[in-house]
């Protein structure tokens, strides 16, 4: 059965959210507060989390970081572009404004669990000719193999899980340092830069763009 932690402090939209995905099959936990759903999460890791973004205490935008490995689908009444933006790169998976279509709401939660399935099930990721094995921690273009230091590989991973996304430095530098310890703010440039050099060796094609004031992503064709 997977799990889904309904992070919302409106009773109403809650217990419509837990009376329904119940029905649905799903096993629900709730939690009213940005304070008490970090404490949910420190003791059960729920397979997706649905988010309100206006919390007492610890908003939601507060809350979101601190998820990790974790689907996060926002479900809030803010309409604005910018909020948007923001959570999405924050590290959301997908953002419902409310009032919203429930059925609209399973069906994007089937594709973000199945997606999240298909992630832990595959220990390759492919982007155009790299392709990144997790089990052996190789990187090959072409079937050649690319050596990248650990921070290099670190970066990259995180890129390639997010293909089509904006990665922000500070998301980059929040979520590699699990992996590698010797990246930090003023070195993340020139790691980038290292890394960008390598998979362009023998090949004109610049994989990795930066975005301005904001972060990198893998560069589409």
């Amino acid at each position: 059965m997977k799990r889904i932690l309904i992070i919302d402090d409106d009773i109403h939209i809650g217990n419509v959210l837990e009376e329904t995905l119940s029905k649905e099959g799903y096993g629900i936990s709730r939690a009213y507060s940005g304070t008490e759903a970090l404490l949910v999460l420190s003791k059960s890791k729920p397979d997706l989390v649905l988010l309100d973004l206006m919390l007492p205490g610890l908003d939601g935008e507060d809350v979101l970081p601190k998820i990790k490995g974790i689907p996060v689908i926002v479900v809030s009444a803010k309409v604005d572009i910018d909020n948007k933006v923001d959570v999405l790169l924050g590290g959301a998976v997908d953002y419902v404004t409310k009032p919203f279509h429930m059925k609209e709401l399973l069906a994007r939660i089937s594709v973000h669990l199945r997606n999240a399935e298909s992630m832990l099930v595959s220990s390759e990721l492919t982007f155009s000719d790299i392709v990144l094995n997790t089990d052996t921690h190789t990187v090959k273009r072409n079937g050649i193999e690319i050596r990248l230091t650990r921070t290099e590989y670190a970066i990259l991973k995180l890129l390639m899980q997010n293909p089509t996304q904006v990665v922000t430095k500070s998301l980059l530098l929040d979520r590699i340092s699990g992996d590698t310890p010797d990246c930090t703010e003023s070195s993340l440039k020139m790691h980038i830069s290292n890394l960008r050099k390598k998979l362009r060796r023998g090949n004109s094609r610049d994989y990795i763009e930066a975005v301005w004031g904001i972060g990198f992503k893998m560069r589409a064709e």
